[in-house]
């Protein structure tokens, strides 16, 4: 049986021993089953937060930040319920960690396919390779620590990509 295979059978193991709030805790934390993917859990996890890119950019600024404030609170407690249920550190079915690093990624870009491609590539990437200090804040424990080295990766994508824009703008003017 392979590796995820099995994650995905204590997944529905420790879903149907757990209670009400467990449960929501696991639906959330694997961003509605997103996270069952067999292959590039994280990466299918980011590619589902693609709508909330948009709706963000719908709501306007002001909600988008309310929006933050109360997500990646909540992505930290259902990430640290997940982790313990599921007996693992950094469960590869917990991906709203890159849920809410991909919404800092894309925090305040334009609404456009570049900003979306580039926010993508670079996000991933970063969350991939980790660079200093990223793969430093994976070790603190609990929901933190699956959800603030994908925060870094994030702020570093998102740096990146205003930069590559401006670039681009300028050499085009």
């Amino acid at each position: 049986m392979s590796k995820y295979r099995s994650d995905t059978l204590n997944f529905k193991e420790s879903f149907g021993k757990t209670h009400l709030f467990g449960k929501t805790a696991l639906v959330l934390s694997s961003w509605f089953g997103v996270g069952l993917i067999p292959v590039a859990p994280g990466t299918c996890g980011t590619l589902a937060a693609v709508p909330l890119f948009f709706g963000m950019k719908y709501i306007g600024i002001l909600y988008s930040v309310i929006f933050l404030i109360v997500f990646i609170p909540m992505a930290v407690w259902v990430s640290g319920i997940s982790k313990t249920l599921l007996g693992r550190d950094d469960p590869p079915e917990v991906v709203i960690d890159e849920v809410a690093g991909f919404m800092l990624a894309l925090f305040l870009l334009p609404l456009t396919w570049g900003s979306l491609i580039l926010g993508f590539l670079l996000f991933r990437v970063f969350d991939i390779l980790k660079p200093f200090p990223i793969g430093r804040l994976e070790k603190i424990r609990g929901g933190i620590g699956i959800v603030v080295d994908d925060l870094m990766a994030g702020v570093y994508a998102n740096f990146c990509v205003r930069v590559l824009l401006s670039v681009l703008f300028f050499m085009t003017n």
